[in-house]
């Protein structure tokens, strides 16, 4: 089998290896491993049927070690952020392909165990039938039916899940793009009060140092208190730091650059015209994809 061949998959393999494992790095190496499988192959009938089964089947092998270090992982965990203007994650051009690579819908796919989570996302980001993700998963039609219900039911009581119209959906993303622009604006001008005003009154925030750098370790609530937050960091680090706008993860936030390093990315969600939830990842260790554009033969 070809490179050539595989190339054409490949950023849709990466997108299933993320959406599953919600780390860009660990992704790349089970797409790399999967090319290796592929490439000793005698003959392939379905070449993305196969790479995906053997790409879900790697990320299963791996997600319950991940759970068992995430379990140990100083502060905050989160995923780890891409850049997806470029299509690193495979197309991202419906509401639903976006919502299904945000940081806050990754986070909700940790409720669910492997095998749910693999279903789901076969069944949701990609559209597999169930007889499809069956063969994905090497179970039944009426298990991945099983599976697949008991996964949208723990997403829904945890709040995901939800539909947007198309027409409210475009509203919202103009909204949540003039926040992102005001809290930029904000932030670069030390304009507390401006930035207060841009936060729910309950809104929350994470950080996600790994014990790498100095970083909450516990979230910090409140419009007030995660202002003067986001201020104090700021003041810290001087004026060396340089935020600028991108899309992260399907959705618009902000990179923070000293010089030409990324020091770290901030991700807004923004609900009733107001920033609802930040998450601030600034582990260096999940910095590497985040700044390098789309993954090879994307």
């Amino acid at each position: 089998m070809t490179a050539e061949e595989f190339e054409q998959y490949r950023a849709r393999l990466v997108g299933l290896a993320y959406r599953m494992l919600g780390s860009a790095e660990e992704a790349e190496d089970v797409v790399q491993d999967a090319y290796l499988r592929w490439h000793r192959a005698l003959a392939v009938t379905s070449p993305w049927a196969w790479l995906a089964k053997v790409v879900t089947n790697l990320c299963l092998n791996r997600l319950t070690s991940a759970r068992v270090r995430r379990e140990t992982y100083v502060g905050s965990w989160l995923p780890e952020p891409v850049l997806t203007a470029h299509g690193g994650l495979g197309p991202l051009d419906t509401v639903e392909q976006r919502e299904f690579v945000s940081l806050a819908f990754l986070l909700l796919l940790e409720r669910l165990n492997p095998v749910e989570r693999a279903v789901f996302v076969l069944r949701e980001a990609f559209g597999y039938s169930h007889r499809e993700v069956a063969e994905a998963v090497d179970c039944s039609e009426a298990n991945s039916r099983q599976l697949y219900r008991r996964a949208r039911r723990r997403l829904a009581d945890a709040g995901g899940t939800a539909d947007v119209p198309r027409a409210a959906a475009r509203s919202v993303d103009r909204i949540h793009r003039d926040l992102v622009q005001g809290f930029l604006t904000a932030a670069q001008e030390g304009d507390l009060p401006a930035l207060e005003k841009l936060l729910a009154e309950d809104v929350t925030v994470w950080v996600d140092g790994g014990g790498k750098v100095s970083a909450a370790r516990r979230p910090i609530v409140g419009a007030s208190q995660v202002a003067r937050y986001l201020a104090g960091s700021l003041e810290t680090v001087g004026g060396r730091v340089r935020l600028s706008i991108a899309e992260i993860n399907g959705a618009l936030g902000l990179l923070a650059l000293a010089g030409d390093e990324l020091i770290g990315v901030l991700v807004p969600e923004s609900a009733n015209d107001r920033i609802s939830e930040i998450r601030i990842i600034a582990n260096p260790e999940k910095l590497r994809l985040s700044h390098s554009g789309p993954p090879r033969g994307s």
